[in-house]
């Protein structure tokens, strides 16, 4: 094994990529990271070269970049898609382009339990999972729970009629922060140890929606209560509110994954490959109002 391996992470200029990339800048030389990005002129490409990167143009759904991508390439972060729907084909263009390219190992951002998830979204992660598994590619998979930050998107809308709404019962979300889920997949990248392993990662702490709203209502001084309501009037709702129809649909089909329980994890598989505790929900929900304030 390379003793200094060349490590690539796809997707690097989005929210958790960038954030990934922090982690390896602190972890290894810069000169070992190569970032994927799909405009080599956009800002956050530009800022990461900025910081040193070798930067490289990575479109899933243009497999010839994905090849000239990978060359010489040790260890690839692949961080899973955001074209709903699309993912099915980007992921096996970029499974394929990584073996072709002779990369070592791949550890892939999936999605918590995904074998048995009940969520519209698992299906995508698992038809990946299984993709990794028939190319017969050394891999991680790194099972993502819920970031905290998933949920900061419905507060301007609850502070202004001082309601949250959703579909998710009294079931609890184990989310963690963007930034540790971040930290976890720098540290399996930065290591062989962690090659054939499935992590459930999630944060330490869980909560059900009632209790964010109550954390809400505590941070802001204003009244805020949960209202539960069947997941097709909570897709209603959010596309009245201004959601488009798609992500609608995702959300109140996550909510109702996680009145099953969907979200919920306590193994501690995140704290143990950070090191640390998980960053508490509340903070994450706190800062951001403070912010926003």
């Amino acid at each position: 094994m390379n003793e200094t391996p060349k490590l690539f992470v796809t997707g690097a200029t989005g929210h958790l990529g960038g954030l990934v990339i922090d982690e390896l800048i602190a972890m290894v030389p810069s000169a070992r990271i190569v970032a994927g990005v799909r405009d080599t002129a956009g800002e956050n490409a530009i800022a990461l070269r900025d910081k040193g990167i070798e930067i490289r143009i990575a479109d899933y759904s243009d497999p010839q970049t994905l090849t000239k991508a990978f060359k010489s390439v040790d260890r690839l972060l692949f961080i899973s898609g955001s074209e709903i729907g699309k993912r099915v084909t980007q992921h096996r263009n970029v499974i394929n382009a990584a073996r072709d390219a002779g990369i070592g190992s791949i550890a892939y951002t999936s999605i918590l339990h995904a074998d048995t998830s009940p969520l519209f979204l698992a299906q995508e992660h698992r038809d990946t999972e299984a993709a990794l598994a028939e190319a017969n590619i050394p891999h991680t998979l790194l099972r993502n729970g819920w970031y905290t930050e998933v949920y900061t998107w419905r507060l301007p809308l609850a502070l202004k009629h001082n309601v949250l709404i959703g579909a998710a019962g009294a079931g609890r979300v184990s989310s963690a922060a963007r930034v540790d889920y971040a930290k976890a997949a720098a540290t399996v990248l930065t290591s062989d140890d962690h090659i054939g392993k499935t992590y459930e990662l999630a944060g330490d702490d869980s909560f059900t929606m009632a209790q964010l709203a109550n954390v809400v209502a505590d941070a802001t001084g204003a009244p805020m209560e949960y209202q539960d309501m069947a997941a097709e009037d909570f897709r209603n709702a959010a596309i009245e509110a201004g959601v488009p129809e798609m992500f609608a649909s995702v959300l109140s089909d996550t909510d109702a994954g996680v009145a099953q329980g969907a979200l919920s994890e306590n193994g501690g598989d995140l704290a143990k490959l950070i090191g640390r505790p998980t960053t508490p929900f509340w903070t994450t929900i706190t800062d951001f109002l403070r912010q926003s304030a």
